[in-house]
């Protein structure tokens, strides 16, 4: 065999070994890309279920103010009236 021959044979011998590794590297890359996406799924649906259950309790706690400022009002619309009546004032 001459040396333009074996020099042709090395190459190709690192030509598919590179291509193998490149491969190798394919299959690898593309697990950890699937697994970061996977985990970013995960986060985004337990941020999403946490920022939902935030917003029941903002939404329970809104309808307690509404209805705790509705009493308010109307003691105070009372008490009103009682200090209008005590002081003689027609109501």
């Amino acid at each position: 065999m001459d040396e333009t021959a074996q020099e042709s044979g090395t190459l190709d011998v690192a030509i598919h070994r590179l291509d193998r590794a490149l491969g190798q590297l394919e299959v690898r890359l593309g697990a950890l890309v699937e697994q970061a996406s996977a985990t970013n799924r995960d986060l985004f649906e337990q941020d999403r279920a946490q920022l939902a259950a935030e917003l029941d309790a903002c939404r329970s706690r809104e309808r307690e103010l509404e209805l705790a400022g509705s009493l308010a009002s109307q003691a105070l619309g009372r008490a009103i009236a009682d200090i209008r009546a005590i002081l003689g004032e027609e109501a």
